[in-house]
């Protein structure tokens, strides 16, 4: 007798193949999104400061590409990841995990001018580094893709 399998067991292989090549982990989806950190606060006038570029699709397209590609001296993919949830190639074995940006809950609780100072600066006690020789434009045009990333 001839045994027949229910495609379940096919599209469940098939959704845990896709959302580890993505960076997904099983334990991620059931976790607080919010990452607990005690990063440097911005002075008071960088921290208040609001992101001067609108959000275009073309400033956007801008922030994902140096997100992906050409942010120096590494693209953020490596660490937070192609979607931008923290599990990038680089991210194993970092303590804290890179920010999760498609957290909404957690972003909304950052402001531009925070975001900003730590793309600049870096952060310390964590894998996240300087941006120095990115234009201030540039980082803008970042944090619009990653503001986008939460959405």
């Amino acid at each position: 007798m001839k045994q027949r399998h229910s495609g379940i067991g096919s599209i469940l292989t098939a959704t845990f193949l896709i959302a580890f090549t993505l960076g997904f982990s099983g334990p991620a989806f059931a976790q607080d999104c919010v990452q607990k950190r005690s990063t440097q606060n911005a002075p008071e006038a960088i921290a208040k400061l609001e992101n001067p570029l609108q959000a275009t699709p073309e400033n956007i397209a801008a922030g994902e590409k140096l997100f992906n590609h050409t942010a120096k001296p590494l693209a953020c993919i490596q660490c937070h990841g192609i979607n931008g949830n923290g599990h990038g190639m680089m991210a194993r074995g970092m303590a804290p995990k890179p920010r999760d940006f498609t957290c909404s809950e957690m972003m909304k609780q950052i402001a531009d001018g925070q975001l900003f100072w730590i793309i600049k600066n870096g952060s310390q006690g964590t894998g996240m580094m300087a941006y120095k020789a990115m234009e201030d434009n540039q980082i803008w045009q970042l944090i619009l893709h990653i503001r986008h990333l939460a959405k």
